[in-house]
């Protein structure tokens, strides 16, 4: 009895004590962290920089910036009455890659016709950006920058590391 009560005498005293706060044994993410963001930080401004100076160069397209940071301009624009596309609607579109010097980097036909149910179907997000923004018909000019393209890892081909790029989007009826 007398054992008994020592024993749980000793385990009420032992957890009565006080825990201590584990702190983190790397501190190198928080430094890798920051430094990250601040890398993405001037990779946007370098790509909006550049974007900004293209935009400049083609003087005989009217660009206008978006929200999201990217601008566009209009080469054939439709009607205001028509229907912007909303969530499930259907679209087919051509397009044109370029990078920021007017340099085809894929043509139309290389990159055919595209059909799409706008934002349920896996698409470049440039490209989902581009389509929310067109109406039937249009033909719009856009620049991207690197990270709404291939980011940091290119296509392997023909686009670089974080190359901001210029899209010619072509939206076409539907038959």
């Amino acid at each position: 009895m007398r054992f008994a009560l020592i024993v749980v005498l000793l385990l009420s005293h032992s957890s009565c004590t006080e825990n201590k706060a584990r702190y983190p044994l790397n501190k190198n993410k928080e430094i890798f962290l920051s430094s990250s963001a601040e890398r993405n930080k001037m990779l946007l401004a370098r790509d909006q920089a550049l974007i900004k100076k293209a935009a400049q160069r083609d003087a005989s397209l009217n660009f206008m910036t978006t929200e999201a940071g990217f601008l566009f301009a209009y080469i054939k624009e439709a009607p205001k009455t028509l229907a912007l596309p909303q969530k499930g609607t259907r679209v087919r579109f051509q397009y044109q890659i370029e990078d920021l010097e007017n340099y085809l980097l894929y043509s139309k036909s290389e990159l055919g016709t595209v059909e799409y149910a706008v934002d349920q179907e896996d698409l470049l997000p440039a490209l989902r950006e581009a389509i929310r923004m067109m109406r039937p018909e249009e033909v719009v000019v856009f620049l991207f920058p690197s990270y709404l393209c291939y980011g940091y890892q290119g296509d392997g081909e023909k686009i670089g590391v974080n190359q901001p790029l210029r899209f010619t989007v072509e939206r076409l009826p539907i038959n």
